[in-house]
């Protein structure tokens, strides 16, 4: 690369976490950009191969190699002292006009329609999103466009993010130990957005009627987020619509595993009970089959707090799994696990304690049937079990 267009050239960055969603998505960025990078995981994860070809220490404890700067994401910042994720991204942010977009629930989805009409319509933009975007062969890309990141207002670090343009989805209270009230959550937005020169704000703009790609009424809503931001951005409207209506979504976001002997298996990173039941009413409508729904807790507090909405959400399946909080990125609290979301579901559905992630992927197996459509749902490994579904399918 030209030192222009390499402005982390001669850096040497060890991620720390970086198999998560958004670590990924910074260490190929830092990489495009010049930097020598390296990391460390638990463990494998879905996002393993989005950085293939850098060297990742797994299990154990994180050993940056001594002269290396260190990037911390969240999860694990007991384990290493360095640079936060939030504070390497708020330097990526600044380096060039960004567009960010925050919110409880599509923020992914739209971030990555804004940066695949961006390059779709020739403007070379540069992108941080938290989950893989085949259309964009990836998480992470550079370009000297417009930048648009996938912010989070889990820890508050979108807080210190300074775009030219902001984008929030929704505000609905999701990470209780970081927020007493939803009020609390709306203040910081508001506060964020003062200083933002342009915000959409999404729930004030109606849903698009285009001939979308990807199904449900929240992807429309989404869509109209993303088009509001691009004409912003200086992309004519009926130039971002005929853009627009060609994207096909993002990894883990209603993503199709297998369809087979009758069965179809989908994937989903929904986890707060309004994305559950967004996503879980779009299933109905692709199918006249049973619906089963596979939820795997991640967050301790969530599950506490929120046990007997998600149980309301999953009733909504005619079926319903429900794992052990898997992965929890909180302290455990006695008395909280999986069971509490179990034990909430209407008596209408057919209920499915699997505190592992191999019990409820035998479980279902042992429930499915033709004309059955199966979706697995949770931040953390549910993917797996829908392929140890798919996999084990029989025929």
């Amino acid at each position: 690369m030209p030192a222009a267009d390499a402005p982390l050239a001669g850096r040497r960055l060890y991620f720390v976490g970086i198999g998560g969603s958004g670590m990924s998505a910074y260490a190929n960025m830092a990489r495009a950009l010049g930097a020598e990078v390296r990391g460390w995981d638990v463990g494998e994860t879905i996002f393993m191969d989005s950085v293939e070809g850098i060297e990742v220490d797994l299990g154990g404890e994180p050993t940056p190699p001594e002269g290396w700067e260190v990037v911390v994401s969240t999860a694990h910042t007991r384990r290493a002292e360095g640079t936060s994720r939030a504070a390497f991204l708020a330097e990526l942010v600044a380096a060039q006009p960004a567009i960010v977009v925050g919110g409880a629930h599509g923020k992914t989805t739209t971030a990555a329609m804004v940066a695949y009409v961006l390059r779709e319509t020739g403007r070379d933009p540069a992108w941080i999103i938290g989950g893989i975007v085949p259309q964009l062969g990836g998480n992470a890309g550079t370009g000297s466009g417009w930048l648009v990141v996938e912010g989070d207002e889990s820890d508050r670090s979108i807080g210190s993010l300074t775009p030219q343009i902001a984008v929030v989805t929704n505000i609905e209270l999701d990470h209780h130990a970081a927020y007493a009230s939803e009020a609390e959550l709306a203040v910081f937005f508001d506060e964020w957005l003062e200083s933002i020169p342009y915000v959409v704000r999404s729930w004030e703009l109606p849903p698009v009627e285009l001939a979308l790609s990807v199904p449900g009424d929240h992807n429309r809503q989404n869509a109209a987020a993303a088009l509001a931001a691009l004409e912003l951005a200086g992309v004519p409207r009926v130039e971002a619509e005929s853009a627009i209506v060609r994207f096909t979504g993002v990894g883990r976001r209603f993503e199709l595993v297998r369809a087979h002997g009758g069965v179809v298996v989908y994937d989903d990173y929904g986890h707060n009970p309004t994305e559950l039941e967004v996503t879980l009413r779009t299933a109905r409508s692709l199918t006249a089959g049973r619906v089963i729904a596979v939820y795997q807790p991640h967050v301790v507090e969530r599950t506490r707090q929120l046990h007997a909405e998600l149980g309301a959400a999953l009733g909504l399946a005619d079926m319903a799994i429900v794992t052990d909080i898997i992965g929890a990125r909180d302290a455990p609290r006695e008395g909280v696990t999986g069971k509490l979301v179990v034990d909430s579901l209407p008596p209408c559905v057919r209920a499915g304690w699997a505190p592992s992630p191999a019990d409820a992927a035998a479980l279902a197996l042992a429930w499915v049937r033709p004309g059955d459509l199966v979706i697995t749902f949770g931040v953390g490994e549910p993917w797996k079990i829908a392929r140890a579904i798919a996999d084990g399918l029989p025929g």
